[in-house]
């Protein structure tokens, strides 16, 4: 492999040059820069990151802890972080923790480990002693999506969506629908979205006159097997929900498989609705309606306030809105899906 030495021969410079033009220095003139490019491409030369890293202190990698690589929301939300960090300049090393908390802190210890600058982090549940770690070691570190609350850690910057004002569409378009005995499959309430959806949901039927009783609230786990688990339970009352919001979109699939396994339909014998749209829903039958996250954006926002972080700014939190996406899951005429 050619080494430094080697292009700043070629280029006709010194190994300072060849190294400040790599590191983007801005005293090197222009026509010195296109000779060293020209030397790197012409050699194929690639910088040693490990060695960079030692005399820099930056290994330009960012950390990301993510609950379930198996969701689509969180899959599409590492797609958004890795090219956002790709545009600064910043490559990403990825842990899934799986929805266990146990996993989650293995992820941090081992980035940290790895001397990555930051961690994106969307918790699995609300305590961590090895983020409590992170924090107090000064690991520049922001929530994407859920966040911890207390703990220590209220000064991390979250970016998240606030999904209250769809919850409530949803609810107004249910009632105008027909819908009165609405159930909801929450997330864990150990998670910030588990207990938030919850209780937009509540409040939303409250306005509308209506009451969340504790039979059609069911707890899942963000994964298929506990909405199937919780729509069977609602299915077996005595007087069953006429509508089903499941709080994410794996929860939901899991609902709608326990509907059809009884031999029922969606949504002539059960409206379903879901939190966390995914193109899958479009092409279902019925295509589902589901509240949307600005997944792309999230990802983004996440990324540079982590960059602004390790780069010496300051970071602020951000959220933004979701928004409720119409199809035929809900008793809708022919002609909802978009």
């Amino acid at each position: 492999m050619p080494a430094i030495k080697d292009v700043a021969r070629r280029a006709g410079v010194s190994v300072a040059t060849v190294s400040r033009v790599l590191n983007d220095h801005p005293s090197v003139r222009a026509g010195t820069r296109e000779r060293v490019l020209a030397a790197v491409a012409d050699l194929g030369y690639r910088p040693n990151a490990v060695a960079r890293s030692l005399r820099t202190d930056q290994t330009r990698a960012l950390g990301l802890v993510i609950s379930d690589v198996l969701n689509p929301f969180f899959t599409e939300l590492a797609r958004s972080v890795e090219d956002a960090a790709r545009e600064l300049g910043y490559s990403v090393v990825i842990g899934n923790a799986d929805e266990r908390p146990e996993l989650q802190d293995h992820h941090v210890r081992t980035l940290m480990d790895r001397r990555i600058d930051g961690l994106l982090i969307s918790p699995t549940d609300g305590g961590s002693p090895m983020m409590q770690a992170a924090a107090r070691a000064g690991t520049p570190m922001v929530f994407v999506d859920r966040w911890i609350e207390g703990a220590g850690l209220d000064e991390v910057p979250v970016v998240r969506t606030d999904g209250r004002a769809a919850i409530r569409d949803l609810v107004a378009h249910l009632y105008a629908l027909g819908h009165r005995r609405l159930a909801i499959i929450s997330g864990p309430a150990a998670t910030t979205t588990g207990r938030e959806r919850v209780d937009a949901f509540r409040s939303a039927l409250r306005e509308f006159g209506l009451a969340l009783s504790d039979d059609h609230i069911g707890q899942g786990d963000f994964q298929a097997d506990s909405g199937r688990r919780v729509t069977a339970r609602f299915l077996g009352l005595p007087h069953p929900p006429d509508a089903v919001f499941a709080a994410d979109n794996l929860m939901a699939l899991g609902a709608m498989d326990e509907i059809r396994a009884r031999g029922l339909r969606v949504p002539d014998d059960v409206a379903l609705a879901a939190f966390d749209d995914i193109p899958w829903f479009l092409h279902t039958d019925p295509p589902i309606t589901a509240i949307a996250q600005p997944t792309g954006a999230l990802g983004h926002a996440a990324v540079t306030a982590l960059v602004d972080l390790v780069e010496g700014r300051p970071a602020e939190s951000v959220t933004l809105s979701a928004r409720l996406v119409t199809r035929r899951s809900c008793g809708e005429p022919e002609g909802s899906t978009p």
